[in-house]
Order: structure tokens, then sequence, then C-alpha cells
């Protein structure tokens, strides 16, 4: 069966995060995008895991369950900052665990190293290579994913804080590694052009804030499997991923390099001009994504694996609407719209993944119809994000139709001036 999951998602205890997180909330707006499955964030948090077990019961299968029979996998994220070669070192690791039990020596291992209480992504000071063995000696079937690889503060690659390798950052416990995650400001394109990366699968999701549609499951994982935890385990381990839901990567906050408070935004090579230095203040840019992807490839860009696993790169529906409407994501406008393809279609991603436009125009305004078809086909083009700032759909105001009618009432007038 087909299972299109988020399984890097935060709870309301983590820091910068709605305070409406709750399991009601997650489940409700999972099933309004289209997702089968989801993470349940920050189990070490000692309020969350309350929650959990008192709003999801666990079976034999390793999938747990709302009363109304919605599956979680318990999920969460660790922040690990130590000192290694002389430079500080910040990576972010999904983990992913089969039971509550499980869960429970976790949280037992990271309390000999520091609390749990104050975030639900807490911080350690424990170097990834011993992480990864003390995971894997607590149960064989906890499976470690690094995070957003590729972001400038916090991730395996990222730019400031970062390795060169996956061996590099886990050592000898590389054998443990399965997957990365591209993270926003990536797509798997981007990183089939590094070959270390060949025997990993790559995976998306959508490390969620809040719990509106234009945060979860903004990238999704699909998997093709029984819905049991070890299942999707062995499809990790195998590279046996159906496919990824994506953003475009310009999307993501840190795709371009930049320095936001100068609103200074360059491609790599401009930096590299730079010096790597903003040209108004002097200071150094923060070092994109790309940038990085550059600095670390083997393979020119365009390379495609044999066994590459197909993506499709989206843009939130609300994203769509509030710029085909004039509005913003939040607003009644963009919700009354949302809501009316919703009540027709009956999720975010059937709508962008599947429904024909002659449906679409059936219920929705054409300029809105064609844009959802632009965005299925990736021809929406997107201004970059750098240095924390999200980039941003920008759209012609004229659809496809429009500017035919316009091409022919010009073509008419220029007839008759010529007659």
């Amino acid at each position: 069966m087909k299972i299109i999951s988020d399984l890097h998602i935060h709870s309301r205890f983590s820091r910068a995060t709605s305070k409406n997180l709750t399991i009601k909330n997650l489940e409700k707006y999972a099933r309004i995008k289209g997702l089968d499955l989801l993470g349940t964030g920050d189990f070490t948090h000692p309020e969350w895991i309350k929650e959990l077990k008192r709003e999801l019961t666990e079976d034999e299968t390793g999938i747990l369950k709302t009363k109304t029979n919605f599956p979680f996998v318990l999920q969460s994220e660790i922040s690990l900052v130590y000192t290694q070669d002389g430079k500080g070192r910040r990576v972010h690791n999904v983990i992913l665990a089969p039971n509550f039990e499980v869960v429970n020596q976790i949280t037992e291992y990271l309390l000999k190293h520091g609390r749990v209480d104050y975030d639900g992504r807490p911080i350690f000071k424990i170097p990834c290579p011993e992480f990864v063995e003390m995971m894997k000696s607590i149960d064989k079937y906890i499976e470690i994913i690094p995070a957003h690889i590729w972001t400038p503060w916090f991730s395996l690659f990222g730019s400031n804080s970062g390795f060169n390798s996956v061996e590099e950052c886990f050592k000898d416990q590389t054998k443990h590694i399965h997957a990365i995650e591209t993270g926003l400001s990536s797509d798997p394109a981007m990183n089939w052009r590094l070959s270390q990366l060949d025997n990993l699968a790559i995976v998306s999701f959508s490390d969620l804030h809040s719990y509106w549609p234009w945060r979860i499951g903004r990238e999704a994982t699909i998997f093709d499997c029984k819905l049991e935890y070890d299942k999707i385990i062995q499809c990790l381990k195998n590279k046996n991923i159906d496919s990824t839901i994506e953003v475009d990567p310009n999307y993501g906050k840190y795709h371009l390099d930049g320095h936001r408070v100068c609103n200074v935004c360059f491609e790599p090579k401009d930096s590299i001009k730079n010096k790597n230095i903003c040209p108004k203040c002097g200071k150094k840019l923060t070092i994109g994504v790309l940038h990085r992807v550059e600095e670390l490839a083997d393979r020119e860009e365009g390379y495609k694996p044999k066994d590459a696993v197909p993506f499709k790169s989206l843009i939130p529906l609300s994203e769509i609407l509030a710029s085909s409407i004039g509005s913003s994501v939040a607003t009644q406008k963009t919700w009354k719209e949302y809501n009316n393809l919703l009540g027709k279609f009956g999720s975010e991603l059937n709508i962008l993944l599947n429904v024909e436009k002659k449906e679409l125009e059936k219920t929705t305004d054409e300029k809105i119809a064609e844009a959802i078809i632009q965005n299925r086909n990736g021809k929406i083009k997107i201004k970059p994000g750098y240095d924390g700032v999200y980039g941003e759909p920008v759209f012609d105001r004229e659809t496809i139709s429009e500017k035919k009618r316009n091409n022919v009432k010009q073509a008419q007038k220029g007839l008759g001036e010529f007659c």
C-alpha cells in the first residue's frame, strides 16, 4: 500500500512552535493535507510523552493509533552540539523508535547527559558516533536519520558547523546510517551530485512547527509497504522509497547565500567574488545550501543515477491560492477558497497531484485552476530564499488562457490596421 508520510514534526513543547499543536489538531490537518502517517515529534519531552501515551494506542505493528484510527510513529529530533577536530559541530538527527518502552530507555540515557524538560528538541554534548552507538545498543530497530542535512547552522553538511562527509561525522557508526533528509532548501537532484550519498535513501519531511496546511506535509516521503514500523525501517535500509514530495529548493530559507539584515542575496559565484562578505556591512554572509552542494559535489549538475527515486516539487496550495487572489495564506479570503476546493476534492495533495484542470475549473476560478496545474508541472517561478528568509512564488497575473485571448485581440487589431 502507498503511505504518504511526514516523519519529522514537532510538538508545542519545542521552541518557536504553535501552542495549539495537539494530537487532535495534527490528525485533523494531516487528513486535510492527505497524509497517511505522521511522526509524533518530541517523544523525549516529559509532558508530551504523557500526552502521547494518553492519546495513542500501540500494538505489535509498532504503529500507534488515535481513537479515530489515525496512525503515528514515535519520532523525535535531537540536537548534538560538540567539538570535533577543533571545530564546533551542531548536528540535528531525527530518531524513530518502535515502542514506548524503547522511548523510555532513550530518555533514561539522555537524562544521564542533561535535561529533556526545557525543549522538545533537547541539546546534548554528545558526538554523533557515540550517540548512534548508544541508540543501537538500546534497540537495533531505532533509526537515526541526519536531519535537513544542508542547512547552515544545525546539520551534517552545514556551512557553519558541519562536516564534508557522512563518514567524517559518524565515523565507524556510518554503517547504521541508512537515509538522509533533504530539507526544504535542497531536493534529491541536488543530492544526486554527491557519490558519497549513493547508498543512502533520500527522504523528505516537513519539520513542521505548526499544523497549518502550508506547513504540515509540505515535504513528504511515500512508502509502498504494509503499515508496520519494521516494514518502513526496511524500506529505509534497502532504499526502497516509492517517491518523495518536495518543495522547490528556492522556497527554502537557506537556498542561496545572503545577509537578510542588509537585504543581500547572492548566487554562489557572486559570493565568491565578494569573498563571502556582505558588500553593505562587511560581515560574513550566511553560505546557503546551493553553495555548499557546489563545494562538495563530485558530479555535474543534472546527473541522475540509474536507480533514482522519482520526486515531485510542489508549492503548498495555500501559497498558490494566496498569490493567485492577491492575499496571504492565513486570510479568510484564502481559507474560503481553500475550503471550497477541499469540500469538492477531499484533500490538498489530491488537488495538487491528481484533479484534472477541467474539474478544477468547475469549482474554482480559471486563474486558480491554471496556477494549480502550473504548480503540478513545475512551472511556477520562485524568488529564492536566503539567510532565514523563505522563498516566494512569483506569478504572472495573466493566466495562459488570458494570454491567448489577449494575443488573439492583438492579432485581430494588427490585421484590421493592416487591411
